[in-house]
């Protein structure tokens, strides 16, 4: 279904956003559109939004399967406050939220949906799950010069880390349960990016509720939220593998000419598979087997 903009997708699509998970899709540029929408229609999301320039087309077999608002990704704030008032219309769905060529994976993603998933994580009584942004990039950027290749993926299989998330209004002591981390491209090309874009983590699966904000560091103003495990055990984390930092690396001017390739000796091919995932350490599959 297509809607005139986003105010009347939030009107017209109640019922769309009565019952989750609802996967919302930003789509910023022509990459890899399709495959991530297909993606995530096959992780067994009720629905998924796709919020696009009308410049952009979708094939026929996506149109009918799909919510398309118009949407420019382009100002600053334009994803936070779209994502604030999809929350402030869907109290109780759960929610997810990435951008075109990002691909959600969680624990046995290849057997069991995304609402399954989430089902375990509410009986658990959690709200919302940490997802790790796992930087994707081409083998050969003469082949692919937008770093962005499906078959000739790799990701970094070490070089991950996290430090300790402090409270500025607790004199800076370490906020419970929560982390800051780094790693891959962010990590390894960090000169080029800015300090307050660095981290990979992303609370990217989370259910609405009263008063509940999105921050523009990927946080929520309910603490709770953004913590990575419950007191009492570990809990489910998933991971957003992703061609987006790869993509801005290489279509920015100041830093496409100082990278000629992404490969370095922690470089492995992505194997498009959860187990990779869980045998790299990039996700938890917490309690739920």
């Amino acid at each position: 279904m297509n809607y005139s903009s986003l105010n009347d997708f939030l009107r017209r699509g109640k019922a769309v956003l009565a019952k989750g998970p609802v996967a919302l899709i930003f789509v910023e540029d022509d990459v890899e559109i399709a495959t991530t929408l297909r993606h995530h229609i096959q992780c067994g999301f009720v629905s998924v939004v796709a919020l696009m320039p009308d410049a952009f087309s979708l094939p026929e077999d996506l149109a009918d399967k799909v919510h398309r608002v118009p949407f420019n990704c382009g100002p600053r704030m334009a994803v936070f406050d779209a994502v604030n008032k999809v929350i402030a219309a869907a109290q109780g769905t759960w929610l997810y939220y990435c951008f075109n060529a990002e691909y959600l994976f969680y624990p046995f993603c290849e057997t069991r949906t995304v609402g399954e998933m989430l089902a375990f994580h509410t009986e658990e009584r959690r709200d919302a799950m940490l997802t790790y942004v796992i930087d994707l990039y081409a083998d050969d950027l003469e082949i692919c010069p937008n770093a962005v290749s499906l078959d000739r993926a790799q990701l970094d299989k070490s070089g991950y880390y996290a430090l300790a998330r402090n409270d500025a209004s607790n004199h800076n002591h370490p906020k419970e349960r929560q982390l800051d981390f780094f790693g891959g491209l962010r990590w390894r090309y960090e000169e080029h990016i800015p300090a307050v874009s660095r981290k990979i983590d992303r609370i990217a699966l989370f259910r609405a509720a009263p008063d509940l904000q999105l921050r523009t560091d990927h946080t929520f103003n309910d603490e709770e939220y953004n913590t990575y495990a419950c007191p009492w055990h570990h809990n489910l984390t998933a991971a957003i593998c992703s061609f987006r930092t790869a993509k801005a690396l290489k279509r920015n001017p100041g830093s496409t000419f100082d990278i000629h390739s992404f490969r370095w000796h922690n470089s492995t091919p992505f194997e498009w598979h959860s187990r990779q995932l869980l045998d790299l350490g990039l996700m938890e599959p917490g309690q739920w087997f």
